[in-house]
């Protein structure tokens, strides 16, 4: 502020003051030993103070379950620092009203001083801020000196004000005639009075571009909510909200316009206690029922997106599965590659080993498969691969194994089956599969046979590796076919 700025104001006596009992208020507030009896009878002094403290303990603004009769309960209910800091801003705007107050500029500042009061202690409600009677009392107190340019010049400043159409427009014009603004005014004028530092620095800040906190963020911003009120073109000052609320605040629409909504509920109350008349512009329910349209159908597109965005995910899911699947998959049968096979069947050598549970495995060659494909051809070899896969499949176990080992070449694993049991599984096989035909060729069924080798991993022989298990089922295999083919031995022994 400019030097023979602050002379004058320093000189002029006319400058708007805290009443008595806001002095004594502010005393109370500065001793760290007042009791809330001494409260209540310093505010007690003042009956339209006491009724309006009582009208806003039962506002919307605490919402108390039970109607708040006297000063004593509302002190109770508010606590002695919201009480005393609601009392001093009701103390100051009644005894800071001059007898000017009716004229259209003087008349417009208190109305932008009640909305940003509101505005700025919900704002700080939706941040988490704790000191919400404080921001309540800033906001009111932000414009203060406009006032105080009024009493020093109003002449001058008078119709500055009154010509105005916007704050931003009062606020280049103040700084064109005075070199200053009424912020720095205000904050002059809060330092001359001994209000506490908080306040001070968040009327200083009002119209800063950046405020230093939070809580000055509060304040700033309300004056872009205030414009909701008080300007003709709603939508453009909802706008201009938004992006203070979002670079001040970091507040999306969604929130900013849920706190607007709040005003309209509550500013018939607030406008009422502070004696200032507030009309509700019919522009702005329209706005917020636009909105809340709008966030309808945002929710909408959202629910629809994350839908289609699951649905994409449970495909590739499937996909990846089929993918992984098929990649385990010998692609002619259907049954286990040999890839696959090594890993499961490690995994049950282990398990087998550690519990002490059997585990049998069976080498499986089908008989002269050679003339299939030299007779009829590679096509129909294939089918009978095929069939004699899926003949396997149907006569085991679900917890059994059936893979392609190379060829027609199969080896099936049988999880905690000993030799005795496992050779009476591939007996009951090879008698099945000598029924059953594989494939049918000219109309004519065509049968195989084949021959196994058996190797058991249990109480009467243990192999100290998985490859050991394979290599005796191998040679029992090739037991089974020196002995004649068409028949199944364990070890060397046919069975």
């Amino acid at each position: 502020m400019r030097a023979e700025l602050e002379a004058k104001l320093s000189c002029c006596r006319d400058l708007p003051s805290p009443p008595g009992v806001a002095m004594r208020i502010l005393a109370l507030a500065r001793d760290p030993d007042v009791v809330m009896a001494t409260a209540a009878d310093t505010i007690g002094l003042d009956a339209a103070l006491t009724a309006r403290m009582l009208r806003i303990a039962n506002s919307p603004l605490y919402a108390s379950r039970r109607r708040v009769e006297n000063l004593s309960q509302a002190l109770t209910l508010l606590g002695l620092n919201a009480t005393l800091t609601l009392a001093l801003g009701f103390s100051l705007s009644s005894g800071m009203r001059t007898r000017h107050h009716d004229e259209p500029g003087e008349e417009k500042v208190w109305r932008r001083s009640v909305i940003t009061a509101l505005a700025s202690r919900l704002l700080g409600e939706e941040i988490g801020q704790r000191r919400l009677e404080e921001l309540m009392l800033a906001g009111l107190l932000q414009d203060i000196g406009v006032l105080g340019l009024l009493q020093l010049d109003r002449k001058t400043y008078a119709p500055l004000l009154a010509s105005s159409p916007d704050n931003d427009t009062l606020l280049r014009r103040e700084r064109e005639h005075f070199g200053s603004d009424h912020a720095e005014v205000g904050h002059w004028m809060a330092r001359h009075w001994n209000l506490p530092p908080l306040l001070q620095e968040a009327i200083g800040a009002s119209e800063s571009a950046e405020p230093c906190s939070p809580f000055d963020a509060c304040v700033a911003v309300s004056g872009y909510l205030a414009d909701l009120w008080l300007l003709e073109d709603t939508s453009a000052a909802r706008l201009r909200a938004f992006d203070a609320a979002h670079r001040l605040l970091d507040m999306d629409p969604v929130t900013v316009d849920g706190i607007i909504e709040k005003m309209t509920g509550m500013l018939p109350d607030i406008a009422t206690m502070f004696e200032v008349r507030i009309t509700q512009p019919r522009r702005i329910a329209a706005l917020l029922q636009e909105a809340r349209e709008l966030l309808v159908l945002r929710n909408l597109r959202e629910i629809q997106d994350a839908a289609r965005a699951r649905k994409d995910a449970d495909e590739f899911e499937h996909r990846a599965q089929r993918l992984a699947e098929e990649a385990r998959r010998d692609p002619l049968t259907g049954v286990y590659n040999r890839t696959q096979l090594e890993s499961v069947l490690e995994k049950e050598f282990e398990t087998s080993s550690r519990h002490g549970w059997p585990l049998s495995i069976a080498f499986v060659d089908l008989d002269d498969f050679k003339k299939i494909n030299d007779g009829w051809g590679h096509l129909v070899g294939d089918q009978v691969l095929r069939g004699f896969a899926s003949t396997l499949q149907k006569h085991l176990r679900s917890s059994d194994i059936v893979a392609r080992y190379g060829g027609e070449e199969f080896l099936i694993v049988l999880p905690g089956t000993d030799e005795r049991a496992a050779l009476g599984v591939m007996r009951r096989i090879l008698t099945e599969v000598g029924q059953e035909p594989m494939t049918r060729v000219d109309g004519r069924p065509l049968h195989v046979t084949f021959s196994a080798g058996l190797a058991t991993h249990g109480a009467l022989e243990q192999f100290a590796h998985v490859d050991q298990l394979l290599q005796a089922a191998d040679e029992a295999l090739y037991g089974a076919k020196r002995e004649g083919r068409n028949r199944v031995v364990a070890g060397l022994v046919e069975q």
